[in-house]
Formats: structure tokens, sequence, C-alpha cells
């Protein structure tokens, strides 16, 4: 995000919509106060239809392809009063330190797997997939509550089958 640190407590994370944006998930991330797309979003409306919720920091991955994804950098960096994220599609890639270059959560999707971890001070987290359902995996997103500590990542499944 540009022009410093934004006031944000309540953080909405999703990833792999890959064209798929369900009214469920919209409904969860509702109230957000930023939201961060990890990846592989499919089409431009649904950064749009997040973008009327609020703020949205967004990077690109395999599935981003066409014009419209070209201004979507591979990593991205959101800076809150309460917490710098770094922001990624696939965590294989992460190419720095967190902790050492001052990142409190570290956000990735790509696995379509759910999973949060504290290791060396940093959050790591995987909101999982929003999009279509794969193999047996959940349909998920992730929300976070800055302002409750120690943070507790809340996972939200997303109820529509498809």
């Amino acid at each position: 995000m540009s022009g410093g640190k934004m006031y944000a407590r309540r953080i909405g994370l999703i990833s792999d919509t890959h064209g798929l944006l369900r009214d469920a998930a919209l409904l969860a991330l509702r109230g957000s106060d930023l939201i961060i797309h990890a990846g592989d979003v499919g089409k431009p409306e649904i950064l749009d239809d997040l973008k009327a919720l609020a703020p949205v920091v967004a990077v690109r991955r395999n599935v981003d392809q066409a014009d419209w994804a070209a201004t979507l950098p591979a990593a991205a960096v959101a800076e809150t009063e309460a917490a710098t994220f770094y922001v990624l599609h696939d965590l294989q890639q992460l190419d720095l330190d967190p902790k050492a270059a001052g990142f409190h959560v570290v956000v990735s999707g790509h696995t379509h797997k759910p999973k949060h971890a504290i290791r060396g001070g940093v959050l790591y987290l995987n909101p999982g997939s929003a999009g279509p359902r794969r193999f047996d995996l959940p349909v998920t997103l992730a929300r976070l509550d800055l302002g409750q500590r120690p943070w507790k990542p809340e996972l939200v499944h997303l109820s529509e089958k498809r």
C-alpha cells in the first residue's frame, strides 16, 4: 500500500478464487478493514467486488495471465498500524527472511490447504482456496483481528457446493 501505514484491525484473507467469488465469501469478508488476496484471482471482477467492501492488496499467479492482471505484482506489502504483511502466492518462492525484513505476517495461497503457524515470531497464514472445490479440500477463507493478541486466525468454511 502506498502512502504509509493504514488503520486496519479486521483483515480478510482470501486466495485461489480461480474466477469464482461465492456470495458466502463476500458475506464473510463484510466488515473487513483490509482484504488480502493471495493470488490466482481469475477475473478482474473479483477484485472489483472485493474493493466494494474494503481496500484490497492482491498478487498474481499462473491463473492471472490476461492483460488485466499485468498490474498485479508477484508479491506485495500491506502495512497497517498493528502489523506489516508480506503477500505472495507460493510460499516456496519466499526469497527473504520475513523477520529480518520486519514482517509480522506472511500470507500465501497456492496449496488450497488452509494452514497457519508461527515460526520465528512471524505468523504464516494460508487461507486455503475460496474458489471451485478441488479434490476433497475444504473451501475456505480466513479472518484476522489484529486487535486481539495473540493473533488467532479464524478459518471460515464456505458452504456452497461447487
